[in-house]
This record gives C-alpha cells, sequence and structure tokens, in this order.
C-alpha cells in the first residue's frame, strides 16, 4: 500500500522525515508527490525528491496522504492538482493527516468547512474563517482528517494517521 506524502520547496524537514519513516516502518510504501517530479529543497537547504507529480496520481493509488508543513503549503496551495489530489482523497474517505502551517492546503482544497482541526497557532483565523472549528490539542481527528499543530506533536500525529491509515485498508 503507497502512502501519499506531498513536497514542495521550503518544506519543514521534521514533518517530512518523520512521517516517512514512520510510514515505512509501519510496512506501507511512501510516495513522494510534488506538484513536478523533481528535487525540493527544505527550509534547511536540505533536498528530497518528488518521485511522481501530483497530476500523475490518483486517489485510488493511495491508502491515504500526508502534508508537511513549513512554508512549502503556501506553495502547494497554488497547484491545482495538489488540490484535486487532496479533494480526491477526502472524497475517498482515506487518511488525511495536515500538520502545522499544512492546514492551508486543506483550506484552499475546500475540505475543512464543519470540521474540527487543529494547526500552527498563525493560521487559526485562516481556519476559522473558512469555516473550520479550531482546537488547540496536539492531534485531531475528524473524520478521516487528521491534523496537528507542528514538530512537537510529531510522534502523536503520525501515530494516529498509521493507526487509521492500518483501519482504513
Amino acid at each position: 500500500m503507497k502512502v501519499g506524502i506531498l513536497i514542495e520547496e521550503l518544506f519543514d524537514e521534521r514533518e517530512f522525515i518523520y512521517p516517512f519513516y514512520r510510514v515505512q516502518e509501519s510496512g506501507l510504501e511512501p510516495l513522494v508527490i510534488g506538484p513536478e517530479s523533481r528535487g525540493y529543497k527544505a527550509k534547511s537547504g536540505w533536498m528530497a525528491r518528488a518521485t511522481a507529480a501530483a497530476s500523475e496520481v490518483r486517489a485510488s493509488e493511495l491508502a491515504g496522504l500526508v502534508i508537511p508543513g513549513g512554508y512549502a503549503p503556501d506553495r502547494l496551495r497554488r497547484s491545482e492538482a495538489v488540490l484535486e489530489l487532496v479533494r480526491a482523497v477526502d472524497e475517498a474517505g482515506k487518511p488525511l493527516a495536515a500538520i502545522c502551517h499544512a492546514g492551508w492546503v486543506l483550506i484552499s482544497a475546500g475540505v475543512i468547512r464543519g470540521r474540527r482541526l487543529t494547526g500552527y497557532r498563525s493560521i487559526k483565523d485562516d481556519l476559522t474563517n473558512a469555516g473550520a472549528q479550531y482546537v488547540d490539542e496536539p492531534v485531531v481527528i475528524s473524520g478521516n482528517l487528521i491534523t496537528s499543530r507542528g514538530p512537537g506533536d510529531l510522534p502523536a500525529w503520525a501515530r494516529a494517521f498509521v493507526e487509521a491509515v492500518k483501519q482504513y485498508s
């Protein structure tokens, strides 16, 4: 089973690497997806490669999708192919995990209205203005949506996501 992990320039490497390896450790296959299939630079300068472009991936191929934070979400939300993939994963009821600033991608995909979620405190107003109920907790699960505030919440968030993928599959 493949689990998609989105990537774009200036991603938070902690929020990318941690779920990448947790997915592998649980016997799932991570598929790194960007707007284009190419290398992307993290905030620290570290590089990672997207092995698939969002336009080439179908929700039916994935058991779930992870959206790391950093500054990447502001770039990811500009890609219609990324937004279509996020919407399709959500519509299929598959686990959809977002951390830190990744809530911006959920807003642009139009999947948060009426749902409980969390994210980095600086995007609280963005989330509530888009119709979500913001909750300041380490992990918030609303149906298939699994959200977290930031790097300090990575263990609980990744655990909740992997458990959701295993239950869904």
